[in-house]
Protein backbone atom coordinates (compact mmCIF):
# COMPACT_ATOMS: atom_id res chain seq x y z
CA UNK A 1 0.00 0.00 0.00
CA UNK A 2 1.33 3.45 -0.90
CA UNK A 3 2.07 6.05 1.79
CA UNK A 4 -0.90 8.07 0.51
CA UNK A 5 -3.29 5.12 0.78
CA UNK A 6 -1.97 4.22 4.24
CA UNK A 7 -2.55 7.80 5.42
CA UNK A 8 -6.09 7.83 4.01
CA UNK A 9 -6.94 4.48 5.60
CA UNK A 10 -5.58 5.44 9.02
CA UNK A 11 -7.33 8.80 8.89
CA UNK A 12 -10.65 7.14 8.06
CA UNK A 13 -10.23 4.67 10.92
CA UNK A 14 -9.61 7.54 13.33
CA UNK A 15 -12.55 9.74 12.35
CA UNK A 16 -14.89 6.75 12.37
CA UNK A 17 -13.64 5.68 15.79
CA UNK A 18 -13.97 9.24 17.07
CA UNK A 19 -17.54 9.51 15.78
CA UNK A 20 -16.64 12.66 13.86
CA UNK A 21 -17.54 11.45 10.34
CA UNK A 22 -15.80 12.26 7.07
CA UNK A 23 -18.19 15.01 5.98
CA UNK A 24 -16.62 18.24 4.84
CA UNK A 25 -19.11 20.18 6.94
CA UNK A 26 -18.53 20.12 10.69
CA UNK A 27 -22.26 20.71 11.14
CA UNK A 28 -23.08 17.61 9.07
CA UNK A 29 -20.62 15.50 11.02
CA UNK A 30 -22.08 16.63 14.33
CA UNK A 31 -25.63 16.04 13.13
CA UNK A 32 -24.72 12.47 12.20
CA UNK A 33 -23.13 11.91 15.60
CA UNK A 34 -26.11 13.44 17.38
CA UNK A 35 -28.52 11.07 15.55
CA UNK A 36 -26.43 8.10 16.62
CA UNK A 37 -26.67 9.26 20.22
CA UNK A 38 -30.40 9.96 19.90
CA UNK A 39 -31.00 6.30 19.10
CA UNK A 40 -29.62 5.30 22.50
CA UNK A 41 -31.40 6.12 25.79
CA UNK A 42 -29.70 9.08 27.43
CA UNK A 43 -27.61 7.97 30.41
CA UNK A 44 -27.92 9.88 33.66
CA UNK A 45 -25.17 12.32 34.47
CA UNK A 46 -22.86 10.34 36.73
CA UNK A 47 -21.16 11.66 39.82
CA UNK A 48 -18.10 13.52 38.59
CA UNK A 49 -19.74 13.89 35.15
CA UNK A 50 -17.55 11.37 33.34
CA UNK A 51 -18.12 7.65 32.81
CA UNK A 52 -14.44 6.80 32.68
CA UNK A 53 -14.51 3.14 33.71
CA UNK A 54 -12.59 2.19 30.57
CA UNK A 55 -9.58 4.29 31.58
CA UNK A 56 -7.58 1.50 33.15
CA UNK A 57 -4.73 2.16 35.60
CA UNK A 58 -2.12 1.20 32.99
CA UNK A 59 -3.04 4.16 30.79
CA UNK A 60 -1.65 7.69 31.10
CA UNK A 61 -5.00 9.24 30.16
CA UNK A 62 -6.04 11.57 33.00
CA UNK A 63 -9.73 11.63 33.90
CA UNK A 64 -10.76 15.18 32.88
CA UNK A 65 -12.98 15.55 35.94
CA UNK A 66 -10.30 14.70 38.51
CA UNK A 67 -8.97 18.08 39.60
CA UNK A 68 -8.74 19.96 42.89
CA UNK A 69 -11.87 21.73 44.08
CA UNK A 70 -12.08 25.53 43.75
CA UNK A 71 -10.48 27.65 46.45
CA UNK A 72 -12.78 28.33 49.42
CA UNK A 73 -10.30 29.50 52.07
CA UNK A 74 -9.71 33.16 52.88
CA UNK A 75 -6.26 33.17 54.46
CA UNK A 76 -2.89 31.79 53.31
CA UNK A 77 -2.30 28.05 53.47
CA UNK A 78 0.67 25.75 52.87
CA UNK A 79 0.46 22.92 50.35
CA UNK A 80 2.77 19.91 50.10
CA UNK A 81 3.02 18.65 46.52
CA UNK A 82 4.93 15.53 45.47
CA UNK A 83 5.56 14.77 41.80
CA UNK A 84 7.11 11.43 40.85
CA UNK A 85 8.53 10.82 37.39
CA UNK A 86 7.15 7.61 35.87
CA UNK A 87 7.64 5.89 32.53
CA UNK A 88 4.37 4.35 31.34
CA UNK A 89 3.74 2.35 28.17
CA UNK A 90 0.25 3.46 27.22
CA UNK A 91 -2.16 3.11 24.32
CA UNK A 92 -2.33 6.08 21.94
CA UNK A 93 -5.18 4.47 20.03
CA UNK A 94 -6.22 0.81 19.76
CA UNK A 95 -3.21 -1.25 18.78
CA UNK A 96 -0.68 1.59 19.06
CA UNK A 97 1.40 2.24 22.18
CA UNK A 98 4.13 4.64 23.28
CA UNK A 99 6.49 4.83 26.24
CA UNK A 100 5.37 8.07 27.87
CA UNK A 101 7.29 10.19 30.37
CA UNK A 102 4.96 11.48 33.08
CA UNK A 103 4.55 13.09 36.46
CA UNK A 104 2.57 10.71 38.68
CA UNK A 105 1.72 8.41 35.78
CA UNK A 106 -0.76 10.67 33.98
CA UNK A 107 -1.07 13.15 31.09
CA UNK A 108 -1.52 15.95 31.79
CA UNK A 109 0.19 15.85 35.17
CA UNK A 110 -2.06 16.49 38.20
CA UNK A 111 -3.48 19.98 38.49
CA UNK A 112 -2.01 21.96 41.39
CA UNK A 113 -4.47 24.52 42.82
CA UNK A 114 -3.83 27.19 45.41
CA UNK A 115 -4.73 30.77 46.34
CA UNK A 116 -2.66 33.89 45.82
CA UNK A 117 -0.50 34.27 48.91
CA UNK A 118 -0.28 30.52 49.65
CA UNK A 119 3.04 28.71 50.11
CA UNK A 120 3.77 25.56 48.10
CA UNK A 121 6.36 22.96 49.06
CA UNK A 122 7.30 21.04 45.91
CA UNK A 123 9.10 17.70 45.95
CA UNK A 124 10.30 16.02 42.74
CA UNK A 125 11.24 12.35 42.95
CA UNK A 126 12.95 10.30 40.25
CA UNK A 127 12.83 6.55 40.99
CA UNK A 128 16.05 4.59 40.60
CA UNK A 129 14.68 2.46 37.75
CA UNK A 130 14.43 5.48 35.45
CA UNK A 131 17.20 6.25 32.97
CA UNK A 132 16.86 10.01 32.49
CA UNK A 133 17.12 13.03 34.80
CA UNK A 134 14.05 15.20 35.34
CA UNK A 135 13.09 18.51 36.97
CA UNK A 136 10.15 20.88 37.24
CA UNK A 137 9.71 24.41 35.89
CA UNK A 138 6.54 26.08 37.18
CA UNK A 139 5.54 29.30 35.44
CA UNK A 140 3.97 30.44 38.72
CA UNK A 141 7.42 30.77 40.34
CA UNK A 142 9.68 33.80 40.60
CA UNK A 143 13.22 32.42 40.37
CA UNK A 144 15.79 30.84 38.07
CA UNK A 145 14.21 28.24 35.81
CA UNK A 146 10.90 28.44 37.65
CA UNK A 147 12.27 25.85 40.04
CA UNK A 148 14.13 23.87 37.39
CA UNK A 149 17.48 25.07 38.73
CA UNK A 150 16.69 23.62 42.16
CA UNK A 151 14.96 20.37 41.28
CA UNK A 152 16.93 18.47 38.64
CA UNK A 153 17.06 14.92 39.94
CA UNK A 154 19.04 11.99 38.62
CA UNK A 155 17.54 8.49 38.92
CA UNK A 156 17.26 7.58 42.59
CA UNK A 157 17.17 11.21 43.79
CA UNK A 158 14.54 13.47 45.33
CA UNK A 159 14.69 17.25 45.79
CA UNK A 160 12.38 19.85 47.33
CA UNK A 161 11.93 23.62 47.30
CA UNK A 162 9.30 26.10 48.47
CA UNK A 163 7.80 29.21 46.91
CA UNK A 164 5.13 31.74 47.72
CA UNK A 165 2.41 32.22 45.10
CA UNK A 166 2.61 35.99 44.63
CA UNK A 167 0.59 36.34 41.43
CA UNK A 168 -2.64 34.70 40.26
CA UNK A 169 -3.25 32.86 37.03
CA UNK A 170 -3.43 29.47 35.32
CA UNK A 171 0.07 28.39 34.34
CA UNK A 172 1.88 25.44 32.88
CA UNK A 173 4.47 23.42 34.72
CA UNK A 174 6.78 21.02 32.91
CA UNK A 175 10.03 19.12 33.02
CA UNK A 176 12.87 21.60 32.64
CA UNK A 177 15.97 19.55 31.76
CA UNK A 178 18.08 20.35 28.69
CA UNK A 179 16.00 18.13 26.37
CA UNK A 180 12.75 19.38 27.86
CA UNK A 181 11.05 19.51 24.46
CA UNK A 182 11.18 15.72 24.19
CA UNK A 183 10.09 15.21 27.78
CA UNK A 184 7.12 17.59 27.34
CA UNK A 185 6.12 16.00 24.05
CA UNK A 186 6.10 12.62 25.77
CA UNK A 187 3.88 13.84 28.59
CA UNK A 188 5.75 15.75 31.31
CA UNK A 189 3.55 18.83 31.70
CA UNK A 190 0.58 19.96 33.76
CA UNK A 191 -1.25 23.04 35.09
CA UNK A 192 -0.86 25.03 38.27
CA UNK A 193 -3.80 27.31 39.08
CA UNK A 194 -3.26 30.17 41.51
CA UNK A 195 -6.67 31.67 42.11
CA UNK A 196 -6.95 35.38 42.93
CA UNK A 197 -7.76 36.17 46.55
CA UNK A 198 -11.43 36.69 45.72
CA UNK A 199 -11.63 33.35 43.89
CA UNK A 200 -13.29 32.60 40.55
CA UNK A 201 -16.96 32.80 39.51
CA UNK A 202 -18.83 29.65 40.45
CA UNK A 203 -19.71 27.09 37.76
CA UNK A 204 -21.52 23.76 37.82
CA UNK A 205 -18.69 21.56 36.52
CA UNK A 206 -15.01 21.79 35.65
CA UNK A 207 -12.93 19.82 33.14
CA UNK A 208 -9.14 19.62 32.81
CA UNK A 209 -7.39 18.91 29.49
CA UNK A 210 -3.81 18.95 28.28
CA UNK A 211 -2.90 19.28 24.60
CA UNK A 212 0.45 18.15 23.25
CA UNK A 213 2.12 16.83 20.11
CA UNK A 214 3.82 13.46 19.84
CA UNK A 215 6.50 12.87 17.22
CA UNK A 216 7.04 9.27 16.12
CA UNK A 217 9.07 7.46 13.49
CA UNK A 218 5.99 5.47 12.55
CA UNK A 219 3.00 6.99 10.76
CA UNK A 220 -0.36 7.82 12.30
CA UNK A 221 -2.12 4.66 13.42
CA UNK A 222 0.66 2.25 12.47
CA UNK A 223 0.18 -0.74 14.81
CA UNK A 224 2.73 -1.58 17.47
CA UNK A 225 5.12 0.52 19.54
CA UNK A 226 5.40 4.13 18.34
CA UNK A 227 9.02 5.24 18.88
CA UNK A 228 9.96 8.85 19.48
CA UNK A 229 11.44 10.86 16.58
CA UNK A 230 13.71 13.74 17.55
CA UNK A 231 14.17 14.57 13.87
CA UNK A 232 10.44 15.14 13.36
CA UNK A 233 10.27 17.14 16.59
CA UNK A 234 13.04 19.46 15.39
CA UNK A 235 11.16 19.86 12.10
CA UNK A 236 7.93 20.53 14.08
CA UNK A 237 6.09 17.81 12.15
CA UNK A 238 3.99 15.90 14.70
CA UNK A 239 2.45 12.51 14.05
CA UNK A 240 -0.22 12.98 16.72
CA UNK A 241 -1.85 16.04 18.34
CA UNK A 242 -3.69 14.77 21.39
CA UNK A 243 -5.67 15.60 24.48
CA UNK A 244 -4.55 13.77 27.64
CA UNK A 245 -2.10 11.41 25.97
CA UNK A 246 -4.45 9.61 23.58
CA UNK A 247 -6.20 10.02 20.26
CA UNK A 248 -9.76 11.36 20.71
CA UNK A 249 -9.92 10.11 24.30
CA UNK A 250 -13.26 11.54 25.40
CA UNK A 251 -15.73 10.39 22.76
CA UNK A 252 -18.41 7.73 23.16
CA UNK A 253 -16.50 5.07 21.22
CA UNK A 254 -13.29 5.56 23.21
CA UNK A 255 -13.24 6.28 26.96
CA UNK A 256 -16.60 8.04 27.08
CA UNK A 257 -17.78 11.61 26.70
CA UNK A 258 -17.58 14.20 29.42
CA UNK A 259 -21.13 14.92 30.59
CA UNK A 260 -23.15 17.89 31.74
CA UNK A 261 -26.79 18.95 31.86
CA UNK A 262 -28.84 21.48 29.95
CA UNK A 263 -28.83 24.82 31.75
CA UNK A 264 -25.45 24.33 33.42
CA UNK A 265 -22.27 26.36 33.04
CA UNK A 266 -19.02 24.43 32.73
CA UNK A 267 -15.40 25.55 32.96
CA UNK A 268 -12.61 24.07 30.84
CA UNK A 269 -8.97 24.36 31.85
CA UNK A 270 -6.60 23.72 28.94
CA UNK A 271 -2.83 23.53 29.37
CA UNK A 272 -0.85 23.54 26.13
CA UNK A 273 2.31 21.51 26.53
CA UNK A 274 3.30 21.81 22.90
CA UNK A 275 6.23 21.69 22.69
CA UNK A 276 5.87 23.52 19.37
CA UNK A 277 2.33 24.10 18.10
CA UNK A 278 -0.19 26.75 19.12
CA UNK A 279 -3.67 25.41 19.74
CA UNK A 280 -6.62 27.30 18.24
CA UNK A 281 -8.97 26.13 20.95
CA UNK A 282 -12.62 26.02 19.92
CA UNK A 283 -15.82 24.36 21.19
CA UNK A 284 -17.77 23.20 18.11
CA UNK A 285 -21.42 24.00 18.74
CA UNK A 286 -20.74 26.59 21.43
CA UNK A 287 -18.53 29.56 22.33
CA UNK A 288 -16.58 30.66 25.39
CA UNK A 289 -19.09 32.82 27.23
CA UNK A 290 -16.23 33.88 29.54
CA UNK A 291 -12.58 33.47 28.59
CA UNK A 292 -9.34 34.15 30.40
CA UNK A 293 -6.69 34.12 27.64
CA UNK A 294 -3.21 32.94 28.61
CA UNK A 295 -4.67 31.94 31.98
CA UNK A 296 -4.86 35.59 33.05
CA UNK A 297 -7.17 35.12 36.03
CA UNK A 298 -6.31 38.54 37.46
CA UNK A 299 -8.05 40.15 34.49
CA UNK A 300 -11.71 40.57 33.66
CA UNK A 301 -12.77 37.75 31.32
CA UNK A 302 -13.49 38.33 27.67
CA UNK A 303 -17.04 37.50 26.58
CA UNK A 304 -18.43 35.36 23.74
CA UNK A 305 -15.15 34.22 22.20
CA UNK A 306 -15.31 31.60 19.45
CA UNK A 307 -11.67 30.47 19.21
CA UNK A 308 -8.57 31.44 21.15
CA UNK A 309 -4.90 30.74 20.41
CA UNK A 310 -3.20 28.92 23.28
CA UNK A 311 0.54 29.05 22.82
CA UNK A 312 2.81 26.14 23.76
CA UNK A 313 3.87 26.69 27.34
CA UNK A 314 0.65 28.49 28.22
CA UNK A 315 -2.90 27.89 29.41
CA UNK A 316 -6.50 28.89 28.80
CA UNK A 317 -9.55 29.00 31.04
CA UNK A 318 -12.98 29.24 29.47
CA UNK A 319 -16.59 28.96 30.62
CA UNK A 320 -19.49 27.73 28.48
CA UNK A 321 -23.22 28.02 29.00
CA UNK A 322 -25.14 24.93 27.90
CA UNK A 323 -28.65 26.00 26.84
CA UNK A 324 -29.42 23.03 24.53
CA UNK A 325 -28.71 19.28 24.52
CA UNK A 326 -26.23 17.64 22.17
CA UNK A 327 -22.50 17.35 21.73
CA UNK A 328 -19.88 20.08 22.17
CA UNK A 329 -16.68 18.94 20.47
CA UNK A 330 -13.50 20.54 21.77
CA UNK A 331 -10.86 20.84 19.06
CA UNK A 332 -7.78 22.61 17.88
CA UNK A 333 -9.32 24.51 14.95
CA UNK A 334 -6.23 23.87 12.88
CA UNK A 335 -8.57 21.17 11.62
CA UNK A 336 -6.12 18.76 10.03
CA UNK A 337 -5.00 18.13 13.60
CA UNK A 338 -8.54 16.87 14.24
CA UNK A 339 -9.14 14.78 11.12
CA UNK A 340 -5.58 13.50 10.64
CA UNK A 341 -3.74 13.70 13.97
CA UNK A 342 -6.26 12.86 16.70
CA UNK A 343 -7.28 16.07 18.46
CA UNK A 344 -10.88 15.81 19.71
CA UNK A 345 -12.87 15.53 22.95
CA UNK A 346 -16.59 15.85 23.54
CA UNK A 347 -18.91 17.16 26.23
CA UNK A 348 -22.32 15.47 26.02
CA UNK A 349 -25.05 17.83 27.18
CA UNK A 350 -28.02 15.85 28.50
CA UNK A 351 -31.53 17.18 28.85
CA UNK A 352 -34.75 18.14 27.09
CA UNK A 353 -34.81 19.78 23.69
CA UNK A 354 -35.19 23.56 23.76
CA UNK A 355 -37.00 24.39 20.48
CA UNK A 356 -37.33 28.05 21.39
CA UNK A 357 -33.51 28.22 21.23
CA UNK A 358 -32.75 25.53 18.61
CA UNK A 359 -35.35 23.88 16.37
CA UNK A 360 -33.64 21.09 14.41
CA UNK A 361 -36.72 20.37 12.31
CA UNK A 362 -37.23 16.84 13.60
Amino acid sequence: MSDSNTFTTNRRKFVQMAGLGLAASGATALASTAKAHAAVPKPPVVEGSFAGATITPDLVVADPTVLPAPVTWNSPRTHNIELVSKRVVSEILPGVTHSFMTFNGQVPAPMIRARQGDTLNITVTNPAENEASHSIDLHAVYGTGGGGAFTEVAPGESKSFSFKALFPGAFIYHCGVSNMDEHISRGMFGMIVIEPEEGLPEVDREFYLGQHELYTKEGFGQPGEATFSGRDMAAENPTYVMFNGAVAPFVASRFGTMKAEVGETVRVFLVSGGPNKTSSFHPVGNIWSRAWPQGGLANAPLQYIQTWPVSPGSAFVGDMKLPVPGLVTLVDHALSRVTAKGNAAQIEVIGDEQPEILDTGK
